[in-house]
């Protein structure tokens, strides 16, 4: 409502100004080189404000300006142009190339005036037009992991929610260390913690599949901590969103395609749409701008499953298909008269070699008898293949930016959107062999699925302007994503003939609402310049968990009451064999009664920094920030920074700092009981909050926040002669009390734990915890050039980064815990933050244009990773590989454009997993590291469409 109230405020204020407003007038033209070659995405802003569009892939723009204002044309790779508007309606503009990053920053920065190439830390900036006009990614995270060596994401299978949300890292940390801005506010996080067998696990990140890309004029990323300005999260840097601005012009975008790979089924899969579309209307007559932005996706699954190749029938499973062919009812096989179990054992030609008693026939007839039973049922092992890949996926995005000027020196501005994406993933196929399946209901077994709803949303909304000479901002910023389970395909085997198929197995939800008020000023007559900033910040977030239905949770008896602890075991319902059947959906158990919270805590900070040019070749900074929680208390940290012209081509930089991330409320409140295959056994695994009783008995300590210490030194070099532009950083961040998901727990001799366990219906328990200290080492290195080829203009840009992060020091654990160190943070846990996405990664790309062609390549390196398991003779390292991607682009008109290529043009998959991590045949490709995917070449047509 509040929010409401304030969009209404904005438009009120708006419209009661109207009649001042000076006369505006429409400005169009093209943007080219100076070899006439059309630039698309060029920034064009009106100075001093937030107004402006960009240009679309022939160049052409349009905007609505006032006499007297002044237009900046910036664009990665050529020198910023300005011109005064005179009245004139028509102005071609020719930018010229030039070595330095001309755009003016959000990130990294409080000045005003300050560029990428003088700033005192390392911004990438990457053009969103141009990558999704020619690149075959169209998400964000696949697109950024292909443009930013810094930057790894990639689908992953088998893992419940984290199938329908990609874990992220920049350089190498943690996805929850890197944060993430939207227009220079702070983006709220996914509620989905990563507690299944990927990178990214006991972790947090932001969805960024969430925001549409069609809605993002470009993407500044700062690879650096930067904890002191931004506050929690920032440790290993900040992505920045900047949306677009443009108006009187829509842009639409159709791309599809699949993956025609060798090991696609039927030889393609993965079939893939996308429809994006892009439109903003002018709002009076002082340049306000409203751009909507709405984007359709569809994607269907891939599988790389080999055969199965274990025990799938036992000779009990033949006794079942030939009293069911005989009209028998199967359930009565499972009563303590043996009778009915001999007579059909016989009549399926199984020599029981005179087994007469219960006992003796389950020696018997546990004999696998796979080859046999296929045969009998006509089937193959690949009816029981699994669904091993990316995940099917269909989903919406409607997203906002509203700019509305108010008098001469102030706007209102919000932004912000919707998304929904509906996930389908299938986990461990449910074999007629194991208890979990229920035969009577399942003859062959199932293969369950889990159908996730995620539901994004977000909206901010500012006022900002000069206070004589002061600028000030004042904002809000709200969000929340919520997650929600639906099991199908599955059972209770507990419920037996009595089992749905379809469950609801709950979900959990996390809002964040951030206010700010900055204010800064810049004075150009101190020095050669110096800026100042401060101003303080009030963060609300809350966290909750909702149970799903009965059946989706519990374990009944064979009265078809929820199972009590202090039942007889007469009526605990087991298979033939006398193993007991789990209760709960099979797949994922959902969250029961007991799981539900919804937990609040604030935070409050205040900031100052400043910025100064001492002279033309000197600029220093220094940053602080005071933080404050309600749950664990304040911090502290700062940042020095500062870059020296060592000549009229070369900066040199760097920068020291302290950092911080508050465990995230996910972290601390968590709870549920999942199952988890550990060597293709499965286990029901709880995950418990540090507060509960299971961890005050094991000595688990409660969670405190992470610290860390970052340096960086690097240098930019501009060679004009040869267009080259070269920036090379090193840095080292070192992070203690890193919060990580434990490995598991058993209750051992201890009675009451033996007990909790059981109410949980668990047989191991994991937890979060500080447990260890890292460091991370790095260097990053990018170099560009932009050079004229025959009658057309080349782009090459190559970057690499090189990383290495590693755990140092003791295991930080309580006395209680000193004999299950191995356990508390096992080797699994030390793969998945060392080794498991690539340390070294390089990116070499051509963008080649001429005349009404465009052609583009890229080859990108991806490092070698390790198998992530705790059997260090089977921590199988992955060698790296090279993936291209290649396509062509043609304008048939200035307003249609087609393109035509493939992402793994040569069809490259990771190296094969050795048997020994293959469980079995289940996994060709390795699920716990993953380098770059797993789906093989991916083919795609583009249609879009600029009027």
């Amino acid at each position: 409502m509040k929010n409401k109230q304030l969009f209404m405020l904005a438009f009120l204020s708006f419209f009661s100004m109207i009649n001042y407003a000076q006369q505006s007038y429409q400005v169009t033209g093209k943007v080219t080189d100076v070899d006439q070659q059309p630039l698309p995405g060029v920034s064009v802003t009106i100075e001093g404000t937030s107004r402006g569009t960009t240009t679309d892939f022939e160049g052409n723009y349009i905007i609505n300006v006032n006499i007297s204002e002044n237009l900046i044309f910036s664009y990665v790779g050529f020198e910023n142009k300005r011109i005064q508007m005179d009245g004139t309606k028509v102005f071609n503009v020719v930018l010229v190339s030039g070595i330095a990053l001309n755009e003016v920053l959000i990130v990294g920065t409080r000045n005003p005036n300050r560029t990428a190439v003088d700033t005192p830390v390392p911004v990438d900036i990457i053009n969103i037009t141009e990558l999704t006009s020619a690149g075959p990614q169209v998400n964000l995270n696949q697109l950024l992991n292909y443009v930013a060596p810094s930057f790894s994401s990639n689908t992953q299978t088998i893992s419940d929610g984290t199938d329908h949300i990609d874990p992220a890292s920049l350089r190498g940390l943690g996805p929850d260390q890197v944060l993430v801005l939207i227009n220079g506010k702070r983006r709220h996080s996914s509620s989905l913690v990563n507690v299944n067998g990927t990178f990214g696990r006991g972790s947090v990140g932001t969805d960024l599949n969430a925001i549409p890309s069609a809605a993002i004029e470009r993407i500044e990323v700062l690879r650096d901590g930067a904890a002191a300005q931004y506050g929690s999260d920032a440790i290993a840097g900040v992505i920045n969103l900047v949306l677009k601005k443009s108006y009187n012009k829509l842009s639409t975008s159709v791309t599809t395609g699949a993956h025609f790979s060798k090991n696609s089924e039927d030889d393609v899969d993965g079939a893939t749409t996308n429809i994006a579309l892009n439109y903003g209307l002018p709002l009076g007559e002082k340049g306000g701008v409203i751009n909507f932005t709405g984007d359709f996706d569809v994607r269907d699954y891939t599988n790389r499953m080999k055969e199965w190749g274990g025990t799938i029938f036992n000779a009990y499973n033949s006794v079942e298909r030939v009293a069911s062919d005989d009209g028998y009812d199967i359930t009565n096989l499972l009563d303590d008269d043996v009778d009915d179990v001999i007579h059909y054992a016989e009549m399926a030609g199984i020599n029981l070699n005179g087994a007469s008693t219960k006992e003796e026939l389950q020696s018997v007839l546990s004999a696998d008898v796979t080859e046999a039973e296929l045969a009998a049922r006509g089937m193959e092992r690949s009816d029981f293949n699994m669904r091993v890949g990316q995940s099917k996926l269909r989903g919406g995005k409607f997203f906002a930016n509203l700019i509305i000027p108010i008098g001469e020196n102030a706007e209102i501005y919000s932004f912000g959107g919707i998304s929904y994406r509906n996930g389908e993933a299938a986990g461990f196929y449910r074999l007629p062999n194991q208890s979990r399946a229920y035969t009577p209901v399942n003859m062959n077994g199932f293969l369950p699925e889990i159908h996730s709803d995620i539901v994004d949303k977000s909206a901010a909304i500012g006022i900002k302007g000069k206070i004589g000479d002061w600028d000030v901002d004042f904002s809000n910023a709200w969000g929340k994503n919520s997650f929600d389970y639906t099991v199908a395909n599955s059972s209770n085997a507990t419920l037996q003939n009595s089992t749905p198929t379809s469950f609801d197995a709950g979900g959990f939800a996390f809002m964040q609402n951030t206010t700010n008020f900055d204010v800064t000023r810049y004075f150009d007559d101190i020095m050669s310049g110096l800026n100042i900033a401060f101003g303080a910040e009030y963060r609300l977030e809350n966290y909750e968990i909702v149970a799903g239905n009965e059946n989706s949770y519990a374990q009944y008896n064979t009265n078809g009451n929820v199972h009590d602890p202090t039942d007889s075991e007469s009526i605990i319902p087991t298979d033939f064999f006398g193993s007991s059947r789990p209760g709960g959906a099979q797949v994922f158990p959902g969250f029961k009664p007991s799981n539900e919270l919804s937990k609040y805590r604030n935070s409050v900070a205040g900031y100052f920094d400043v910025e100064a040019d001492f002279s033309e070749s000197f600029l220093a900074s220094f940053a602080t920030r005071f933080e404050d929680y309600s749950d664990f208390g304040s911090t502290i940290n700062f940042k020095l920074s500062s870059r020296i012209k060592a000549g009229e081509n070369m900066n040199i930089r760097a920068a020291a700092s302290t950092g911080f991330r508050a465990p995230s409320l996910h972290q601390m409140y968590y709870n549920s009981v999942s199952t988890l295959f550990v060597d293709g056994i499965p286990n029901e695994v709880g995950t418990f909050s540090n507060d509960s009783r299971i961890a005050k008995i094991l000595g688990i300590p409660k969670l405190k926040e992470e610290t860390s210490k970052s340096v960086s030194l690097g240098f930019t070099s501009n060679i004009p002669n040869a267009n080259l532009k070269i920036t090379v950083d090193g840095y080292f961040v070192g992070i203690d009390d890193r919060v990580v998901l434990t490995g598991q727990f058993t209750p051992g001799d201890d009675a009451e734990l033996q007990s909790l366990f059981n109410r949980a219906n668990a047989t191991g328990a994991t937890f979060f915890a500080n447990a260890i200290d890292t460091e991370t080492k790095g260097l990053d290195v990018v170099i560009t050039n932009t050079s004229t080829l025959g009658n057309g203009k080349l782009q090459s840009d190559l970057a690499a980064t090189f990383s290495k992060t590693k755990r140092v020091g003791d295991i930080h654990a309580s006395d209680a815990l000193q004999s299950q160190l191995d356990t508390y943070f096992d080797e699994t846990s030390r793969i998945y933050l060392e080794s498991a996405v690539p340390r070294t990664k390089l990116n070499l790309t051509f963008l080649y244009n001429i005349n009404k062609w465009n052609v583009f390549l890229r080859n990108v390196y991806f490092g070698s990773v390790n198998e992530a398991t705790n059997n260090i003779d089977n921590q199988q390292e992955y060698e790296g590989k090279i993936v291209t991607d290649l396509s062509f682009g043609y304008n048939i008109s200035d307003n249609f454009n087609i393109t035509l290529g493939a992402n793994n043009l040569l069809d490259i998959y990771p190296d094969k997993a050795i048997e020994a991590n293959q469980s079995s045949g289940r996994f060709l490709y390795s699920r716990r590291s993953q380098q770059f995917g797993a789906n093989g070449r991916f083919l795609f047509a583009r249609l879009m469409l600029n009027l």
